[in-house]
C-alpha cells in the first residue's frame, strides 16, 4: 500500500510549524494526490483511447526566392526566458532573482483575501492580488497563481481557512479530518453562483494582465487542486463520505473561466477534473502537482503513463485515457516538480534514478513548459543537465535565416525563418518588431510586423508507445522552420550603414524596466531584446525590392501558340501555357533598376521541362525547371540577366526544341 501520500502531508504539517528560517519550506505546497492510488488500482481501468499521433502542421510560406539569404549563428539561449521553465514561491520582501535564474513566481491566494467582505460576496478587495503582482513585476517576473479555500495550515502568510465568510450561513461546511481542513458545500448552489461571479470580476479585472503568466484554477479542493482525498468520489474502499463537486457542477467553473478569460493562459490539475471538462476547451492546460515522481514498492512512475512503467493514476495515463495527451498545442502544460525529489531531479538528466523518473521523458511527453521548483534556489546557474533540461522546456526559439538585401532604399521586404527545438509553443501573441541600430547601438528606427510567434511549433515530437509507431524513444517530424516576412519603409532613415534587428517584446515591459526580454539562441542576440540579423546599408531614393509581372499582362507578346490560361494557384490566377516548340513569352517594360539584376521565374510543371531565358537581345540561358506538384501549384527558379538601367529591358522565354513550363510571373531585383 502507498504509504508516501501521508509521509508527504505530515511532513508538510511539521514544515507549516517550523521557525521563520524555514519560511522557504512552509511555503512548498505538498498537496496530495487526487485519491487513494490503491483504491484506484482496484477499480477497473478505463479502455485506452489514445488520441495518437496528431496531425502536423501545414508549412508555412516558402521563403522570397528574390530575397538574398543570410545564415545566423545559433547559440543557447538563456534559462530564464519568460513564461518557461522554474517557478520560486512569492516571499513578500524577498529576493525573487535569487538561486538559479528564473523568470515566473509562484503564488496562493486565500479566496476570503479578496472576498472578504461578510455582506456582501459581490464586494472584492483585490488589494492582496496587486500587492504581490506588483512586487513579482519589479522583479522582472510573470506570476503563475491560484486562488484556494482550504489549505492544511495555511502558506505562513495567508490563511488554511480561507472561505469567504459572505457563505456564513448560506453555505454548508464538512470537516476533513485527515487534514484539518474545513471543506465548503461545493454543490451549494450559492457558492456555485458565487465563485463564477467571483471568476468573471477576476477575468474581467485581470486577463491579459502582461504581469500574469499562468493561472491555475484553483478554487476546489485540498490547496485548490481539485481534490479532498480522502474525502472524494472514491468511497468504496474507506469510510469517507465525497466533499467534491459532482461533476456537472465543477464543469460550470471550467467554463466560468474559459468564458472570462480569453488571453491569460489557464490550467486545471487533471485530464479527468470535472468529468474531464476541460478537455473540450482548447485553451485550458493541465498543472502536473507530481512531476516525475516514482512511488510505491514496486515504484511507479506518477507522470508517465502505464506503458512506459507509470501507474494507473499517472498524470499522461489519465491524459492517454482521456485522448488528450496532444492537449498542449494549444495550451500549456505546468505544474511542480515533486518535492521530495526537486534537490536531485535533474542530478541524472536525461533520465532518472531511485525517486526520479526518466526525467527527458517526462518533459518530452508531457511537453512541459514550466514547473514550480522551490528547491531549484540550491542549483549551480551554471549546470548542464538543469540549463539542457530548461532549455527543453517550453519553447526554444532561434532564426535560422534572415532574408533581405544588404543594401536597401525606399521601401524593402525583410523575412526571418525562426524554428522551435523546445517542446512546446510559445503560448502567447507578443509583438514582433523589426529595427535599425546605427555604429553606436542606438536603435534608429523601428516598424512593427503581424508575426505570430505561435506558429513555430517544436521540430520534433516524441512518440507515446502507446501509439503503436516504433520503439521508444521514437522521434517524429512535426513542425518546421516558419517564414515570415514584410515590408519596411527606409524613407525617413538617413542614408548609412546600419545593423537590422528584431526583437519580440514582452509586454512586461511596459510594466517593468526589469522584465526579463525573450531572447532568441542565435549569437547575436542582444540583452536588450534586440537580435542582430545583420549590416545594412541605406542609400536614398526608391527602393531596390523585387518588382513582380504577370505573365499574362497586356503589356506582353505572346507568340507561336502561346496562350492564358487559368490557374487558381497562380500570382493573379492566371498563366502562361503552350510556350516551347516555337511559342515564345517575351515580357516587356522590365525595370533593371541600376542594371545587372537578377530574374526569378515562377512556374508550375507537372512534368521537368527546360526553357531559354534572355535579356533583350543577348545571350540566351538554358534553365532547367523541377517538376511541381501539379499543373496549379507554382515553384520558382532563377537566372542571372544583364538587364540595363532603366525600364527599357524585355525577357523572353522560350524553347525551340521541347516545351517549356508554364509560367505565372516574374520578378525582378
Amino acid at each position: 500500500m502507498r504509504t508516501s501520500l501521508r509521509r508527504r502531508g505530515r511532513g508538510l504539517s511539521a514544515a507549516l510549524c517550523a521557525a521563520a528560517a524555514a519560511l522557504a519550506l512552509v511555503a512548498l505546497p505538498a498537496g496530495a494526490q487526487a485519491a487513494d492510488p490503491d483504491a484506484q488500482a482496484r477499480k477497473k481501468a478505463p479502455a485506452v483511447t489514445a488520441a495518437g499521433v496528431p496531425e502536423r502542421p501545414a508549412p508555412g510560406p516558402s521563403p522570397d526566392p528574390a530575397l538574398p539569404v543570410h545564415a545566423l549563428a545559433a547559440a543557447d539561449a538563456p534559462v530564464d526566458n519568460p513564461l518557461k521553465g522554474f517557478a520560486r514561491f512569492y516571499q513578500p520582501g524577498g529576493n525573487q532573482n535569487a538561486g538559479y535564474p528564473h523568470s515566473l513566481t509562484w503564488a496562493y491566494f486565500g479566496l476570503s483575501e479578496v472576498m472578504n467582505s461578510g455582506s456582501n460576496c459581490g464586494s472584492y478587495d483585490w488589494s492582496v492580488l496587486d500587492s504581490a503582482l506588483r512586487e513579482i513585476a519589479q522583479a522582472g517576473h510573470q506570476a503563475a497563481i491560484r486562488f484556494y479555500m482550504e489549505y492544511p495550515g495555511g502558506t505562513g502568510t495567508h490563511p488554511a481557512n480561507a472561505i469567504p465568510p459572505c457563505f456564513a450561513g448560506k453555505v454548508a461546511n464538512r470537516e476533513n479530518t485527515y487534514w484539518g481542513t474545513t471543506s465548503p458545500d461545493y454543490d451549494s448552489p450559492y457558492l456555485r453562483t458565487a465563485l463564477k461571479d467571483f471568476i468573471a470580476a477576476f477575468g474581467a479585472r485581470y486577463d491579459g494582465d502582461p504581469r500574469l503568466g499562468y493561472i491555475h484554477l484553483g478554487l476546489v479542493g485540498l490547496w485548490g487542486e481539485w481534490h479532498t482525498w480522502p474525502y472524494d468520489t472514491d468511497t468504496a474502499g474507506d469510510s469517507y463520505p465525497n466533499y467534491m463537486p459532482t461533476d456537472a457542477n465543477g464543469a460550470e467553473l471550467l467554463h466560468a473561466y474559459n468564458t472570462a478569460f480569453k488571453k491569460t493562459r489557464l490550467e486545471v490539475r487533471y485530464p479527468e477534473s470535472a468529468g474531464g471538462a476541460a478537455n473540450s476547451l482548447p485553451a485550458i492546460g493541465y498543472h502536473d502537482d507530481s512531476f516525475c515522481y516514482r512511488e510505491g514498492s514496486p515504484a511507479a512512475g506518477v507522470t508517465l503513463p502505464v506503458s512506459m512503467g507509470g501507474a494507473p493514476w499517472a498524470q499522461l495515463q489519465k491524459a492517454v485515457e482521456q485522448g488528450v495527451e496532444n492537449k498542449w498545442t494549444t495550451a500549456s502544460m505546468g505544474g511542480e516538480v515533486r518535492p521530495e525529489i526537486q534537490s536531485t531531479a535533474f542530478a541524472d538528466w536525461p533520465g532518472g534514478t531511485g525517486s526520479v523518473d526518466n526525467m527527458k521523458a517526462c518533459v518530452e511527453l508531457e511537453h512541459t513548459t514550466w514547473k514550480i521548483n522551490e528547491r531549484s534556489g540550491e542549483y549551480a546557474a551554471d549546470d548542464p543537465k538543469v540549463g539542457a533540461a530548461v532549455r527543453l522546456m517550453g519553447y526554444d526559439l532561434g532564426v535560422r535565416n534572415a532574408y533581405f538585401h544588404s543594401t536597401a532604399q525606399g521601401s524593402t521586404k525583410v523575412g526571418v525563418q525562426i524554428a522551435n527545438n523546445g517542446v512546446a509553443p510559445f503560448y502567447y501573441p507578443w509583438e514582433v518588431s523589426l529595427g535599425l541600430k546605427d555604429g553606436d547601438g542606438n536603435l534608429v528606427k523601428t516598424w512593427k510586423t503581424s508575426w505570430d510567434l505561435r506558429k513555430v511549433m517544436p521540430l520534433k515530437i516524441r512518440a507515446f508507445p502507446d501509439w503503436g509507431v516504433g520503439s521508444d524513444p521514437t522521434y517524429l517530424d512535426y513542425g518546421r522552420p516558419y517564414y515570415f516576412d514584410t515590408t519596411v519603409d527606409l524613407s525617413a532613415v538617413s542614408a548609412g550603414d546600419y545593423q537590422l534587428v528584431m526583437k519580440a517584446k514582452n509586454p512586461l515591459e511596459d510594466v517593468s524596466p526589469a522584465a526579463k526580454k525573450l531572447r532568441f539562441a542565435n549569437a547575436g542576440q542582444q540583452a536588450d531584446g534586440w537580435l542582430d540579423l545583420g549590416g545594412m546599408s541605406v542609400g536614398a531614393g526608391q527602393g531596390n525590392d523585387p518588382k513582380s509581372y504577370e505573365a499574362e499582362a497586356a503589356g506582353n507578346t505572346l507568340a507561336g501558340g502561346a496562350v492564358t490560361a487559368e490557374c487558381a494557384g497562380c500570382s493573379g490566377g492566371a498563366k502562361v501555357g503552350y510556350l516551347g516548340n516555337g511559342a515564345t513569352l517575351t515580357f516587356n517594360g522590365v525595370d533593371g533598376g541600376s542594371g545587372g539584376t537578377r530574374t526569378t521565374v515562377h512556374y508550375a510543371t507537372a512534368t521537368a521541362r527546360s526553357a531559354t531565358v534572355r535579356a533583350g537581345n543577348g545571350t540566351a540561358q538554358t534553365v532547367q525547371f523541377g517538376p511541381t506538384a501539379d499543373w496549379w501549384t507554382t515553384s520558382t527558379a532563377t537566372v542571372r540577366l544583364n538587364l540595363q538601367a532603366g525600364t527599357g529591358n524585355s525577357v523572353t522565354i522560350a524553347n525551340p526544341s521541347g516545351w517549356a513550363p508554364d509560367i505565372d510571373r516574374i520578378t525582378v531585383g
